[in-house]
């Protein structure tokens, strides 16, 4: 099992992972319907067979389609961009990136959110992280 890296894939691959992970599969014809200015079909398929060389995506056959699916869960995928983020734009600082998001004017956290953000903070005190 691969571990997504945004290193190595290019723009177009990151979409289409972004459509796998949102949709939980997909055919190539799914994926070109999906993509901004996509490419041709041939393109499509060419780029998901490259990211399964990779791989990062596995495919089943469901009558004459290939049926596309990551080979992470979305939960190992969040993980790792969130690592990539942190070491990227905040010095591998968590304190860093959520005031960050705080401190953007869109995030609008109601009463609710906050007080969950507060008990997360408080339970992982508790647990020493």
């Amino acid at each position: 099992m691969s571990k997504l890296s945004h290193q190595q894939l290019s723009r177009r691959e990151r979409q289409i992972m972004d459509i796998l992970f949102r949709e939980g599969e997909a055919t190539a014809a799914d994926v070109m319907d999906n993509l901004p200015e996509a490419p041709s079909y041939s393109a499509v398929r060419a780029l998901l067979r490259i990211l399964e060389e990779k791989g990062h995506v596995s495919h089943r056959k469901d009558g004459p389609r290939y049926v596309y699916m990551p080979t992470i869960s979305v939960a190992k995928a969040r993980n790792s961009a969130l690592s990539h983020m942190l070491s990227t734009f905040f010095e591998g600082s968590v304190t860093q990136a959520v005031a960050a998001l705080l401190d953007m004017p869109e995030q609008d956290l109601s009463d609710p959110e906050l007080r969950r953000l507060a008990r997360l903070i408080d339970q992982a005190r508790d647990e020493g992280r």
